[in-house]
C-alpha cells in the first residue's frame, strides 16, 4: 500500500540530502516498476520529476489503466519488438545500448529523446556500449533521427565507494567531452555517490516507496 505522504516526506529528504552532496538540478526520477499506478499518483503529488519503468508489458497495462501526467522514462532493457507499441508513451529511453534499438526506435519513433547506456563497471550483469564506442554509437543514433541527451550508466553492483566513484566519474567525464545534457547515474544505494560525481538525474525506487512487491 502506497502512503502518498509517507513519498511526499521522503521526495523532500532525498533533495535535501542530494544538496548536501553537492547536487545542483538534479533530476529525480521515482522508479515505479512492479509498483501500482497509486506509486505514480503519489510520484506526480510529492513533485518528481519523472517516473521510471523497466518492464514493457507493465508499463502498458499502467497506460490502460490511467496514469497521470508526468515524463515516462524506460529504464529496462529495451526489445526491438516492443518499440512500436511503447513509442507513444515514452518521454525519454534511457537505456539505449544496441545498434538494433537505434535502429527500430529511428524506425518507430522517429526524433525520440535518448540517453545512451555506458558500461562503465565491466561486470558481466550489465549492458551498455564501451566506453571507447561512444563516438560511434551517438553518430549512429543521430544519423538514425533520434536526440541525443545524455548517457546513463548502472554503478557497480555490491562495490565498494571507490569503485561507485570511478564508475561514476568515468560516465561524468564521457558526458562532459560529448558536451550532453544529462548524465544520469545513482539509485537507491548509491545516489550519495553518484550526484557527489556530478549526476544530473537520479533513478530511486526503495528509498521513496519501500521494499519493492514481487514482479
Amino acid at each position: 500500500m502506497i502512503d502518498p505522504s509517507q513519498v511526499a516526506d521522503n521526495v523532500d529528504a532525498l533533495r535535501r540530502r542530494i544538496i548536501e552532496c553537492g547536487g545542483t538540478d538534479v533530476a529525480l526520477i521515482a522508479v515505479t516498476k512492479t509498483f501500482s499506478v497509486d506509486a505514480i499518483l503519489a510520484a506526480v503529488s510529492a513533485g518528481c520529476d519523472g517516473v521510471g519503468e523497466n518492464y514493457a508489458q507493465e508499463l502498458l497495462t499502467k497506460v490502460e489503466e490511467g496514469i497521470p501526467a508526468i515524463d515516462v522514462h524506460f529504464i529496462g532493457g529495451i526489445q526491438s519488438n516492443k518499440v512500436r507499441q511503447l513509442a507513444a508513451h515514452v518521454d525519454l529511453w534511457q537505456s539505449v545500448g544496441s545498434e538494433s534499438v537505434i535502429k527500430e526506435l529511428g524506425k518507430r519513433a522517429p526524433g525520440a529523446a535518448i540517453l545512451l547506456q555506458i558500461d562503465t563497471t565491466n561486470e558481466a550483469s550489465k549492458g551498455g556500449i564501451a566506453p571507447a564506442m561512444v563516438d560511434q554509437f551517438r553518430t549512429t543514433a543521430e544519423s538514425a533521427g533520434l536526440l541525443v541527451r545524455g548517457l546513463m550508466t548502472i554503478g557497480p553492483t555490491n562495490g565498494t565507494i571507490a569503485e561507485q566513484q570511478a564508475s561514476f566519474a568515468q560516465l561524468r567525464v564521457l558526458t562532459d567531452e560529448q558536451g550532453l545534457e544529462h548524465c544520469s547515474m545513482g539509485m537507491s544505494g548509491d545516489y550519495e555517490t553518484a550526484v557527489g560525481c556530478g549526476s544530473t538525474m537520479v533513478r530511486i525506487g526503495s528509498a521513496l516507496f519501500g521494499a519493492r512487491p514481487a514482479r
